[in-house]
């Protein structure tokens, strides 16, 4: 044991301006560099947090079969993430628990179905809103997906086309992700994620044959949002996308 009344001297290594954007301290983890979060990741950052920190979120997840959805989005002349936001649009209107928000101990439902898509912008995302979409078409909605894309790439788009959502939609990522679990963004009371295609075994007419699968999984808001009133969603959700096409 050390001497009674002995002190412990620690040198610490100074930095010009730690406070400072960019700056770089030096020590057992390498040069480390400090950088800025700019608006928008700063929104991310604090939606993310509060979203963990207030939402009692509960997670389920389903396999659709994504060759059928495929074709059915070609038949439409849509591209794929249309035909799910339009999908699962007409399907809040049969699960309505989920077009809605806990607030106060209570339980809002929303009049309107306004799905926010995921849409890539600059070194992150936003997501920006399409309303009414359950009154669209999947190809209306491909096109006005498309249009948000491109000016959401150039920071064009509103407060308003960025606003006023009641679901979520996180389209396939950018990368082989097979499973995303989505943030519910508050006070929304659900968000859809969709995975990256994959290769699976699927039985069909009673015989094994390759395919292809695509997984989704639904975040719910327990407090209001319960188990059969997202098998319930997510039922019908499996069944508009693996319809026949004629």
């Amino acid at each position: 044991m050390g001497r009674r009344g002995a002190r412990l001297t620690v040198y610490v290594q100074p930095m010009s301006d730690p406070s400072a954007a960019g700056a770089v301290a030096v020590g057992a983890k390498g040069e480390v560099t400090t950088q800025e979060l700019d608006r928008q990741e700063r929104a991310v950052a604090r939606r993310s947090a509060e979203t963990r920190a207030i939402v009692p979120s509960v997670e389920y997840a389903i396999d659709v079969d994504a060759g059928r959805s495929l074709a059915r989005a070609e038949q439409l002349g849509c591209p794929p993430t249309a035909l799910v936001v339009a999908t699962a649009a007409a399907c809040l209107r049969e699960a309505p628990r989920l077009n809605g928000a806990y607030r106060d101990g209570r339980r809002e439902l929303y009049g309107r179905v306004n799905v926010a898509v995921t849409l890539p912008a600059g070194e992150g995302t936003v997501t920006a809103t399409v309303f009414d979409a359950d009154r669209k078409s999947p190809g209306e909605i491909g096109s006005e997906l498309r249009d948000k894309a491109e000016r959401a790439r150039r920071g064009e788009l509103t407060s308003a086309e960025l606003s006023g959502a009641t679901f979520t939609v996180h389209p396939p990522a950018d990368a082989p992700v097979t499973m995303l679990t989505p943030l519910i963004n508050p006070p929304q009371a659900a968000a859809l994620a969709v995975g990256a295609l994959r290769q699976a075994v699927l039985v069909k007419d009673e015989a094994v044959v390759p395919g292809h699968v695509m997984t989704l999984t639904l975040a719910c808001d327990h407090r209001t949002v319960q188990a059969p009133d997202a098998g319930r969603f997510l039922r019908l959700l499996k069944a508009g996308l693996e319809e026949e096409t004629p």
